[in-house]
């Protein structure tokens, strides 16, 4: 599947880092418990954010052809303080500044370490502006804001979220178990603009997961406005949201939506 230009990444990351402090300086309760990560604060989620941004920027800004330990990246755990939104905020900006120099400066192609077969900058670029994308949608529901996302992000997102299922399938127990006897999942965006395919078929086959962009007959179909589609696919919206449809076998999609995951 063709992907987005690796600038369209770097800008992105950028975007939605300026989208996600906003949310921050918003007066939003920091101390609120994030309904999709219950296990996290507001606070707790945007510092998780910041730390990943550096994280990779410490590994595209060395090439890194390892991991890299979290105690050696500078600045990972963000401010001293707690509760302060400014603080946090001038900590988030200088996070995506740093990586999205980084990303830019590597190009798409720069040899680095990741936890996929793809060692690239490139995806790490692809990588960060879809955790924003995602994350933001998470402290949006925290906050209760209003959430968009541009279209040709948010089916590359979808996009991204197969091929990460696919490959931790070696990994991963639960994403291990999504086979099956060619059983079929079709999400389908209703709003998507012209000249966007954002329609997907997800085959549970006996070897694995396969997917492929197109409008097929399938055992259970989700349908909805493109960005609620994404977000029920992360499982950051009921599957009975009142924008939302599901046709067909439920049991299939939920099925999915219990071991789709990386972590």
């Amino acid at each position: 599947m063709t992907r987005l230009a690796h600038e369209r990444y770097c800008a992105e990351i950028a975007h939605q880092a300026g989208q996600l402090r906003a949310v921050v300086t918003s007066g939003a309760d920091l101390a609120a418990t994030v309904p999709t990560c219950p296990d996290w604060s507001l606070e707790e989620l945007v510092r998780h954010v910041g730390g990943a941004l550096r994280w990779v920027e410490a590994t595209v800004r060395t090439r890194s052809a390892q991991e890299i330990p979290e105690d050696r990246v500078p600045g990972l755990a963000g401010p001293h303080t707690t509760g302060d939104a400014a603080a946090l905020d001038a900590w988030l900006a200088e996070s995506a500044e740093l990586v999205v120099a980084a990303v830019r400066d590597a190009g798409p192609d720069a040899a680095v370490w990741s936890w996929t077969g793809e060692r690239t900058a490139g995806f790490w670029a692809r990588r960060m502006a879809h955790e924003v994308t995602v994350h933001r949608a998470d402290a949006t529901l925290a906050a209760a804001l209003p959430y968009e996302v541009a279209p040709e992000i948010a089916a590359d997102a979808i996009d991204e979220w197969l091929d990460i299922v696919r490959f931790v399938q070696r990994t991963e127990p639960e994403a291990a178990g999504l086979r099956g006897r060619g059983q079929t999942l079709h999400l389908h965006a209703t709003d998507a603009p012209a000249g966007l395919d954002a329609e997907w078929i997800v085959q549970l086959a006996e070897d694995g997961v396969r997917w492929w962009r197109g409008h097929e007959k399938a055992d259970v179909v989700l349908r909805g406005p493109l960005t609620d589609v994404l977000l029920a696919f992360y499982r950051r919206l009921p599957l009975d949201g009142p924008r939302l449809e599901v046709l067909g076998e439920r049991s299939l999609l939920e099925f999915w939506l219990e071991r789709a995951t990386f972590g």
